[in-house]
């Protein structure tokens, strides 16, 4: 796949939202809208239940909110780049990328979500020409990314299976999805890393599909990865840490660590009256940059 990330005018105009400094190779972000997006804890905003454009969202198992994803799409490119999401579910990174006028590629074994990906772009972006600039593969991310050329992707993020936790039926996904029977759990292929049993195989197996999501991003760039820490019985998994070294050893530094709080989750009764588990409201964004 040829490079179609395309160069704009480093000259932008002085406005309300501050003045942009033409030296500004990462993103299109004056000096007063980059500031705020360094903190390093976000509120997740989500759509809300009654919003007309989450009947497609709710469809997967574990989406995560376009919202989010195109703040981090504004802060790491260029109107014009290409993102590359390697786990595109239910298209949030497509629809971000094409409601910020960015080219989008996403990768995404279910079939069943191949589609419901391409309905969502059609049906809830209203600008057409961004439309035409998302493209999502039906595939292996592990065989579809070699396919693709090496330093021609400007952003990857993605959020990948949290091991094979949607295997787990606690009193969330029972209330949530079982009761009005949603999928509970990414597929039934016996090659997706969600349904790898052993947790230390499925960390060397998301770490072989960002080593080559790694080769395809340009030198400095950045990748963001949406990630959760979780509990395997009794024992809480740091799944963000353990990632991290991992993908340390890659020559993708960590940059910064933000934690998305999830202040709109409901609360359930773990481990009452007996001992302590936790509810987990928040997700972490590892944040990387390439240095080959």
């Amino acid at each position: 796949m040829k490079d179609i990330s395309v160069n704009k005018a480093e000259e932008k105009p002085e406005t309300t939202k501050g003045k942009y400094d033409p030296r500004n190779k990462l993103n299109d972000l004056t000096s007063t809208e980059w500031i705020p997006e360094t903190i390093s804890v976000w509120n997740q905003r989500g759509l809300g239940a009654k919003h007309p454009d989450i009947k497609i969202e709710k469809q997967h198992p574990a989406p995560f909110s376009f919202t989010d994803v195109a703040r981090l799409i504004r802060f790491f490119t260029k109107k014009g780049n290409t993102v590359l999401d390697p786990f595109a579910g239910i298209g949030s990174t497509l629809k971000a990328c094409a409601t910020e006028g960015r080219k989008g590629v996403g990768i995404e074994l279910n079939q069943k979500y191949v589609e419901l990906t391409e309905k969502r772009i059609k049906t809830e972006v209203t600008e057409e020409s961004n439309i035409d600039d998302q493209v999502v593969i039906q595939g292996d991310s592990r065989d579809v990314i070699d396919t693709l050329d090496e330093n021609s992707i400007d952003f990857v993020v993605t959020s990948p299976p949290y091991w094979n936790i949607l295997h787990k039926k606690d009193h969330k996904a029972k209330q949530e999805r079982v009761d009005h029977g949603l999928d509970t759990k990414y597929s039934d292929s016996d090659i997706d890393i969600g349904n790898i049993d052993d947790y230390e195989t499925f960390l060397d197996e998301l770490t072989i599909i960002l080593a080559k999501c790694r080769r395809v991003l340009k030198p400095k760039k950045y990748m963001a990865v949406v990630v959760s820490d979780f509990r395997d019985k009794s024992n809480y998994i740091m799944f963000h840490a353990d990632l991290a070294r991992k993908l340390g050893t890659l020559s993708l530094e960590m940059r910064g660590l933000k934690v998305l709080y999830q202040r709109h989750k409901r609360i359930f009764p773990y481990g009452y009256p007996y001992a302590y588990v936790p509810n987990i409201h928040n997700q972490y964004i590892l944040i990387l940059q390439n240095v080959k």
